[in-house]
């Protein structure tokens, strides 16, 4: 097994510890400002930002599942957190389209709700990346780097149309699972909107656009050289 492709454990603790403080301090700034403010209009907030955690847990247990599993019969542990992560992507990077929820512009809260949702936008959108990160890494180094690149906007592709069927549809992750069959009515008549209407698209094209862009600058950063120590000067 090519060890350089997988994902090491011990170097996600940090960025996995830095995340859950980001998380746990957004909570805080959210109920201090609504507790000040008396309006507690943004509870949706922590519950979004829940659900962006998801993909990354099941990423983190599909990536243990695939590199214990020493047998076929033992891949079924993979298969399941491989398609849970796949089906609560979408929700690492939903936190944006919140934005929905802004006050017009003008009234007091307009600015403090706009810092709030875009700071638990981000950290949706690195979770999703880290997640994604893991997973294009077990896809490359099983199929090659290409294949993986692939993948990773293959999945930027079903997360751009997940968000329009969260956001505009307001079908959720689990509805796939509890309600198969309205949700694929549901999609058949949209998808039967869109030959009439092909401007439709646009959207999920933009999602699509937005969430691999940012995958791509996010991957770019990772491979900054890390800092050198400067040599201390002798007296």
């Amino acid at each position: 097994m090519n060890t350089h492709s997988t994902v090491n454990a011990p170097r996600l603790i940090l960025p996995i510890a830095t995340l859950l403080m980001a998380s746990l301090g957004s909570c805080v700034l959210l109920f201090a400002c609504d507790w000040i403010s008396g309006s507690w209009r943004q509870l949706y907030l922590p519950w979004n930002l829940f659900l962006a955690w998801m993909p990354l847990l099941f990423a983190w247990c599909a990536t243990r599942a695939e590199t214990s599993a020493t047998a076929p019969s033992e891949r079924w542990r993979f298969r399941f957190h491989a398609l849970a992560w796949l089906l609560f992507f979408p929700n690492a990077p939903y936190i944006l389209t919140d934005l929905w929820h802004l006050p017009p512009n003008g009234q007091p809260r307009f600015w403090v709700d706009l810092v709030l949702i875009l700071l638990f936008a981000w950290i949706g959108l690195v979770l999703g990346f880290l997640s994604l990160y893991m997973m294009q890494r077990l896809v490359a180094r099983r199929f090659g780097w290409m294949r993986g690149w692939l993948f990773t906007f293959g999945i930027a592709t079903l997360s751009g149309c997940g968000l329009c069927i969260g956001r505009f549809l307001r079908w959720n992750s689990w509805d796939v699972l509890m309600n198969p069959g309205e949700l694929l009515v549901d999609l058949w008549m949209c998808a039967l909107r869109l030959t009439d209407a092909p401007r439709l698209l646009a959207l999920p094209v933009l999602f699509t656009i937005l969430t691999f862009v940012t995958y791509v600058i996010l991957y770019g950063l990772t491979r900054l050289p890390a800092p050198q120590p400067e040599p201390m000067e002798t007296l």
